[in-house]
This record gives C-alpha cells, sequence and structure tokens, in this order.
C-alpha cells in the first residue's frame, strides 16, 4: 500500500477535463485508488466519483495505492497531476 498526498494547484481546480485525464491514467492499472478529501472515500477509477468531490484549487488530497502494480500507478498519477497543475 501507498499513501502519495497532492495538491491541485489548477486554478479551476479538478474540474471535469483534469478529472477526466486523472481517471483515464487511473484505469490502465490494476491496483486499487482511493482518493481520499475532507473525510470522504472514493474510487479513482469512477469518474462521477472524482467529480463529485468537487476539489478546488489548493486543496490537499490523499490517494491510496493497493496492488499489485501500485508503484508505477503511483508514479503515473504523479506525472498526470504534475501536468495538470501546467494547464
Amino acid at each position: 500500500m501507498i499513501e502519495t498526498k497532492y495538491k491541485i494547484i489548477y486554478p479551476f481546480g479538478l474540474h471535469a477535463r483534469p478529472a477526466t485525464m486523472l481517471v483515464g491514467k487511473a484505469n490502465s492499472f490494476q491496483c486499487d485508488m482511493v482518493l481520499e478529501c475532507d473525510d470522504r472515500r472514493i474510487n479513482m477509477k469512477s469518474i462521477m466519483g472524482v467529480l463529485s468531490l468537487g476539489i478546488p484549487q489548493n486543496k490537499v488530497f490523499k490517494i491510496i495505492f493497493t496492488g499489485a502494480d501500485e508503484q508505477q500507478a503511483q508514479e503515473a498519477i504523479t506525472r498526470v497531476i504534475s501536468d495538470i497543475n501546467q494547464l
């Protein structure tokens, strides 16, 4: 299990386009990924779940990776969040 904290600095937060990028990448891995924000936990492979959190700019959240390819998933998700923050 790997737990990593992230922050979206993109001015519009985690809205539809960046959420789609994140969920698309998450779905390319077998491991389970849980996004935790403000005591809410959602499956990161669910676009509706991610959007339901409404994560705004500068909000810190945690992603928990569990499974066989958790290390590769964590590295890929970190890259996607970095890309989102540069939009």
